[in-house]
């Protein structure tokens, strides 16, 4: 760590004469740190003296602990930006969920193949992508052996890796926001993606600068414009409840698995939860009176990250609800048609050992790739060619898109509505902006009333 100081002296030269030869000495001070270096030549030594000087005039600070003068000091302390990199992400690690986890070592996997000095045998894309997202920047991996390719190419990564202060260029801050506007496989990235990979590189400069690896950020003197991301849900996507019954029942109608199925996708559409929330849905959580409205009390998700990113090395992540505090709830009404969904689906299929409603063959958890493939078949025997190929309920997430916005259309208050989904109301109304119902209506009246009046007042 480098302690900056412009309390700086310098005295004469020191002569010392012994029997093997004269040497003459460069004394200097920086705060309380008396420093020296002794020269062969007086020649050398009136050179370093003069250096000395001219940092001083040029109002450089010095480093107290080294005493040198501070790009000296820099110099000689510059690690690279791989070991910056993982630092990083190991102070990052244990207040990060799963899924954080692997957004932060998929910007740095992006970023560190361009922070690199040629040199011969660089790995390939694929090679490169596997070592630094698999095992450089995964921290549960650390105390691992990795296989012999991996770690040939980070031996190749750490000998070749720019130093940090190379990185105080704003070609090479260029040459890393143009990466991240590319996927692996050349295809442009998604703007949503290239905009969360700079917020990550831009913090991970910012550590940078708090540890004193670089006096500022470089990020700041790009003149870059960030791609237009939109979160709005476009109506295309949403299906209506009679297309929503049509494709509830062909779940129902596709195999085994789709019976035990058509409960989880209620949930989506009939209660607006996430995947990750119905995950974990517990029975003991649900209010299912025989006649009216029953309630789900929503207290944790469990979205599916992966073993090698997780405390417990467990595929899903133990998370609270999003955006809600850790002990937090979310309690949601739920009309008749999906408390008969639940009540039949616990009558058929039983529990989870330790409750849960929905669960594989085997009693695991519920994975995305299994309810994807119900879903994507249901689809395809629910839904016209013409629908099928296009976004109508595309994803099942989409159910839950549905749900709040046949909700908003309802009339319901936003505020309910936010807290029915978990959203705040900002989120809630930007995202579903176009799914508000009569805008464009509400619009057109006062337009036309606007001209109607200035026409009457003309007349």
């Amino acid at each position: 760590m480098l302690k900056p100081s412009f309390k700086v002296r310098i005295w004469e030269l020191r002569v010392h004469e012994r029997a093997k030869g004269t040497t003459y000495e460069v004394r200097w001070k920086v705060g309380g740190n008396p420093c020296s270096k002794t020269f062969k030549t007086k020649g050398l030594a009136d050179n370093r003296r003069a250096e000395l000087l001219k940092f001083i005039q040029d109002g450089t600070a010095f480093d107290e602990i080294s005493g040198l003068p501070m790009p000296e000091a820099r110099a000689l302390d510059d690690v690279t930006w791989y070991t910056h990199a993982r630092d990083y992400i190991e102070m990052k690690w244990d207040a990060s969920p799963a899924k954080t986890r692997t957004t932060l070592a998929d910007a740095l996997a992006t970023a560190t193949p361009v922070l690199v000095a040629h040199g011969r045998r660089k790995p390939t894309p694929e090679a490169l992508r596997l070592a630094l997202y698999g095992w450089a920047f995964n921290v549960n991996r650390w105390d691992e052996e990795a296989p012999p390719e991996v770690v040939e190419t980070l031996r190749w990564v750490k000998k070749h890796a720019l130093p940090m202060s190379a990185l105080d260029d704003a070609i090479v801050m260029r040459k890393v926001l143009a990466a991240f506007g590319k996927r692996l496989d050349g295809d442009a990235a998604a703007p949503s993606t290239v905009q969360r990979k700079r917020a990550i590189f831009h913090n991970a400069l910012g550590f940078a600068v708090e540890t004193r690896r670089l006096t500022a950020n470089p990020l700041g003197t790009v003149q870059w414009t960030a791609p237009k991301v939109s979160e709005q849900v476009e109506p295309e996507n949403v299906v209506n409840p009679r297309q929503a019954d049509v494709l509830l029942d062909a779940v129902y109608a596709e195999s085994a698995r789709g019976r035990h199925l058509a409960a989880f996708f209620g949930c989506m559409y009939h209660a607006g939860m996430r995947p990750a929330e119905v995950v974990w849905l517990m029975r003991k959580d649900c209010v299912l009176p025989k006649r009216g409205w029953g309630v789900l009390k929503l207290r944790e998700s469990r979205p599916r990250v992966g073993s090698a990113w997780t405390d417990d090395r467990k595929s899903h992540d133990k998370r609270s609800l999003k955006g809600r505090a850790r002990k937090a709830t979310r309690p949601v009404p739920i009309p008749p048609e999906l408390v008969a969904m639940l009540r039949w689906h616990v009558y058929v299929h039983g529990t989870a050992p330790d409750g849960r409603l929905f669960r594989t063959a085997r009693g695991g958890m519920v994975q995305e790739s299994g309810y994807g493939e119900v879903w994507r078949r249901a689809r395809v025997a629910a839904l016209s060619a013409e629908q099928v190929e296009s976004a109508l309920a595309k994803r099942p997430y989409d159910l839950r898109h549905a749900c709040v916005s046949l909700w908003l259309n309802s009339g319901v208050d936003p505020t309910e509505v936010a807290r029915r989904a978990g959203h705040s109301v900002n989120v809630l109304l930007r995202v579903y902006a176009k799914c508000l119902p009569g805008v464009a209506e509400q619009a057109n009246r006062k337009i036309s009333e606007a001209m109607r009046q200035w026409r009457a007042d003309g007349s």
